[in-house]
């Protein structure tokens, strides 16, 4: 079993995309983001499906405090049983703008420590590994609006133990867009994982939204709404045996958000997840950006894996 957390980052020297009018200026290995993007600034909530729309070179440190809901709801009319506890993850994602409208991305990786208090298994692991391309479709500076399509392909390598490393891997579609408008900020995004096995991962979508305002310089408050959402069940076949005995995705009337695909074959019951978060962002210096948010499930919580979440996070640009 694949158990190393990858930090790797693709580095190669390319000349600035030449898509704006305007003197030439001298080329670098780090393309910034275009001036008219400067204060744009990433989203908290779902960091591993909600991107800017924006490319540009940075690391993305995360960690989230995930409580687990005191019951769980099981399929078929099965009642809930009680797990409650918590799950923290730790991240670290990469971007590399080759120019203004291309990058590379690595989007998932990470260590996950999942502590239950009943029912399953405490254990520790590796997440599963996912990275591609991000591509500016629109990039207009004046205007200060951004469009991207993303493409990344999840690989299974992390641990059963912690709901990972199931099936063949899948790819990860999405678009985001951008707008500035004087202190606020508006981006959206929305898209598809497509898993290879569809028997061992099901079919699912996310839409997210964030507004956010620039309270003073430095201080930036924001609001996030996310939408997941199941378009095609897995079989429920036995996986992450060290779990419940790897009845899990059989048992259960959900799916996993996020973090987490279980090939749930009763996902559907309750398809529909959707969450809220606010929180804030405070500009350390002019490449350093601390953010924490606090976010609440808005569909019942014993019908996702999602009690409440903290997320701290630094976004580092180059």
């Amino acid at each position: 079993m694949n158990k190393k957390l990858i930090a790797t980052t693709v580095c190669a020297a390319a000349a600035t995309s030449s898509i704006f009018a305007g003197p030439a200026s001298e080329k670098s290995c780090c393309p910034s983001a275009p001036a008219g993007f400067d204060a744009a600034r990433r989203p908290i909530s779902n960091p591993t499906l909600f991107d800017l729309a924006l490319p540009r070179t940075g690391v993305h440190a995360i960690y989230m405090h995930h409580k687990l809901p005191s019951q769980l709801s099981l399929a078929n009319g099965g009642g809930s049983i009680p797990v409650g506890g918590d799950v923290n993850a730790y991240a670290i994602q990469f971007e590399y703008a080759l120019n203004d409208r291309l990058s590379i991305v690595a989007t998932k990786d990470g260590y996950v420590d999942f502590n239950p208090d009943n029912n399953l298994s405490k254990s520790g692991g590796f997440a599963d590994l996912a990275a591609g391309v991000k591509y500016a479709f629109i990039l207009d500076p004046v205007e200060q609006l951004a469009v991207s399509g993303t493409l990344t392909i999840e690989l299974p390598t992390g641990d059963g133990e912690v709901f990972q490393g199931n099936g063949k891997g899948g790819a990860n579609l999405s678009v985001a867009a951008l707008k500035l408008s004087n202190d606020w900020q508006f981006a959206g995004a929305l898209g598809a994982y497509i898993p290879f096995d569809n028997d061992a991962e099901s079919t699912t979508g996310f839409a997210s939204a964030h507004v956010g305002y620039n309270i003073t310089e430095r201080l930036y408050g924001l609001a996030e709404v996310n939408w997941y959402g199941v378009l095609s069940e897995g079989a429920g076949n036995a996986a992450f045996n060290n779990q419940a005995g790897g009845i899990v995705p059989a048992a259960v009337s959900f799916e996993g958000g996020d973090l987490f695909n279980l090939g749930a074959a009763n996902g559907s019951d309750n398809g529909n997840i959707v969450t809220a978060a606010v929180g804030v962002r405070y500009k350390l210096s002019d490449n350093a950006d601390l953010g924490l948010a606090y976010e609440l499930p808005l569909t019942d919580e014993d019908e996702n894996l999602m009690d409440s979440r903290i997320t701290l996070d630094l976004v580092l640009t180059f």
